[in-house]
């Protein structure tokens, strides 16, 4: 067995709220659980006792529970769980009402502002009020172009309090870009900033919210709050109105809509692959009851816990980190960029803020050390217990990086799940050792496998990462899908009746998880899910670039976008050009959408049906065989990508 770099202490175990799991089902149902191992055994062999306990133990505010826990168990997808509930989302992120801090919101120009409970409900209960007098409804959408500050969360919670959906774009998502989400919901709202800061920079974002509002049907409301300026102009948008006065003057109590456990919630999108992005719908109920479950049994998260996650509003994170204030934590929200406006100004703000779990990417921690941090000599970290990392798979040599420059003596989660299920397959366990390399577990009530190509399950070896058993927090489908096909394809086409959630992963024989990357063709720099087609959609906007293959290569423990274009006829790839592509993708989409490298080739690879093939490109690039050649019309043309000494430095 390989030794831990980290092992919880036996009082550290025995005071979770694992632990206390564990010992309420052993007093309930008569079994020994000796380990985790057995618990999640044990949550998979009764999924119905297992999730009606959690609701039980987190005391899900709700009208009714109703009697039903699962219909149609074996149905994947298509099984329903608590088919008779009726609760509403945001009534139990607010059910603490007191003036413990629950938003304190920072920026890079170092400004602060903090919200209490209370004062959180009464800001919700104000827009809650304007958005009904707005016209909005249950299953009604409310979309927000937000960057991650306190009014993007009163917004959400406001559009849950009613039963109505939330979706998000970050700000620096360009009109096409944007318009390709939102255009395909019809959302009755529209909730923006007027700009956001990168890296010192002040970014107006108004011209793009004036484009996205007059593309939008059936809008009643353009809504846009100050972020850059105390008060924006906003002439340039006719009919928009400013946050405060669109706040209702004075709000009673929430009158929290009460509705089905698979009542609509948010809709998050896919990265667009194969075109625009796929609209996911994910529920109110299984929203709630995952993200409990994750944070405080995976996480230990409770009332007295200072939770900052490094994400923006067009994450997933976002929506995993707000889901805190259900336990009662103070959340931590900063937007700008990561670094700004000095390499160590997240760590300095955990210091100030005495933050006990700081989430990030594995990028961040990867820069961090090249950038010669040591947080945990520089600053007093004494209240951080927990580091959690995603977005791409932690290198070994960050482990010893956050052991040996961060922290001794803390959990470091390297966590997986997906915008797919809006949570996780595999995460931390505060009652389990941490091992280099290694997410720590699967999640309870999660039947997570790693399988070959014809479905057998595969140890200590490389496969597709599934699920084999419903779970609640499966999508209720996609936007516009009624017959569900587009739903079936994307998930149980590779595997019927199973999930398949295109990761390459390893179950280890410590029983973690290994991810190995994504086994389709998305691209994930620094933790963000980039579909190819969003990038080729720019590309040939520039008259000289006839086609595009991007992918990601693998360099320096990380990932960067390489771009391969062909080009016109005669023409050569030179700086200025590859200087307008890339501002080209920038100006539409976002930076993090800009490839690091851009080489010239003379031919892309292609299916015989016409399609180009990313991932037999990253092969030859990496070194590593591509299988059924003969599916390609022109095979040969995956040699000039062997020897490309560009890819070299």
């Amino acid at each position: 067995m390989t030794t831990p770099v980290w092992q919880p202490s036996p009082e550290a175990i025995a005071a979770s709220q694992m632990t206390a799991l564990m010992r309420r089902i052993e007093d309930a149902h008569g079994v020994t659980l000796s380990d985790y191992g057995a618990l999640h055994a044990w949550s998979l062999a009764y999924p119905e006792a297992f999730w009606a306990l959690l609701w039980q133990t987190f005391e899900i505010v709700a009208e009714t529970r109703g009697e039903r826990v699962l219909v149609d168990p074996e149905a994947m997808p298509g099984a329903r769980w608590f088919p008779d509930a009726r609760l509403n989302f945001a009534a139990n992120l607010l059910r603490r009402r007191d003036d413990h801090p629950a938003l304190i919101a920072l920026d890079e120009r170092g400004r602060r502002r903090r919200l209490g409970y209370a004062a959180l409900y009464r800001q919700v209960a104000r827009l809650a009020a304007a958005l009904r007098a707005s016209g909005v409804t249950p299953g009604e959408r409310v979309a927000g172009l937000v960057p991650n500050a306190e009014q993007a969360v009163i917004a959400m919670l406001a559009t849950a309090s009613l039963g109505a959906v939330w979706s998000s774009c970050s700000p620096d998502f360009g009109v096409q870009g944007v318009l390709d989400r939102f255009g395909q919901i019809a959302p009755r709202v529209l909730i923006a900033a007027d700009g956001y800061t990168w890296n010192g920079q002040a970014i107006d974002i108004r011209p793009r919210v004036a484009q996205v509002a007059t593309a939008l049907e059936g809008l009643a409301a353009v809504v846009v709050f100050p972020f850059l300026d105390e008060n924006p102009d906003l002439g340039e948008l006719p009919g928009a109105v400013a946050w405060d006065d669109y706040l209702a003057e004075e709000a009673g109590e929430l009158a929290f809509a009460a509705l089905p456990f698979d009542q609509p919630l948010y809709i998050l999108y896919s990265s667009g692959t194969t075109g625009t992005p796929k609209c996911i719908v994910h529920s109110a109920g299984g929203t709630l009851l995952q993200h409990l479950k994750e944070h405080r049994l995976h996480t230990d998260l409770g009332p007295d816990d200072v939770f900052f996650y490094y994400t923006t509003c067009g994450w997933m994170m976002w929506n995993w980190l707000v889901s805190g204030l259900a336990s009662g934590a103070t959340l931590v929200l900063f937007d700008g960029a990561p670094f700004a406006p000095s390499p160590e100004a997240l760590w300095a703000m955990a210091e100030r803020e005495g933050v006990t779990v700081f989430g990030t990417s594995a990028r961040y921690l990867a820069a961090c050390e090249k950038q010669g941090l040591a947080p945990g000599r520089e600053h007093d970290l004494s209240r951080l217990r927990a580091v959690l990392s995603t977005g791409s798979a932690l290198a070994h040599e960050s482990f010893d990086y956050v052991y040996r420059d961060i922290k001794a003596d803390l959990l470091l989660a390297s966590i997986s799940g997906g915008t797919d299920i809006v949570s996780c397959f595999a995460l931390g366990c505060p009652i389990r050792p941490v091992y280099r390399g290694q997410l720590q577990c699967r999640g309870l009530g999660m039947a997570v496998d790693v399988v070959d190509d014809d479905g057998r399950p595969l140890r200590q070896a490389k496969g597709e990462l599934v699920c084999t058993q419903p779970f609640p927090a499966m999508p209720v489908g996609f936007w516009n899908d009624p017959d569900g096909k587009r739903y079936h394809d994307a998930y149980f086409a590779t595997f019927p009746g199973i999930w398949a959630h295109g990761d390459l992963a390893e179950i280890t024989a410590e029983d973690g998880l290994i991810i190995h990357g994504r086994s389709d063709a998305v691209l994930n720099p620094g933790g963000v899910r980039i579909g190819t087609a969003e990038i080729y959609r720019q590309v040939e906007k520039v008259d000289e670039v006839l086609e595009s293959l991007c992918i990601t290569q693998q360099w320096q423990d990380d990932v960067r976008l390489v771009l391969f274009v062909c080009l016109r006829e005669g023409l050569t790839l030179d700086d200025r050009l590859r200087e307008r592509i890339r501002e080209t993708i920038r100006a539409s989409t976002t930076p993090r959408h800009v490839p690091t490298k851009i080489l010239q080739v003379d031919d892309l690879p292609r299916t015989r049906s016409g399609k180009l093939v990313e991932l037999a490109v990253r092969n030859v690039v990496h070194g590593q065989p591509v299988n059924n050649r003969e599916a390609l019309a022109n095979p040969e043309a995956l040699e000039a990508f062997r020897d490309l000494a560009e890819l070299q430095h």
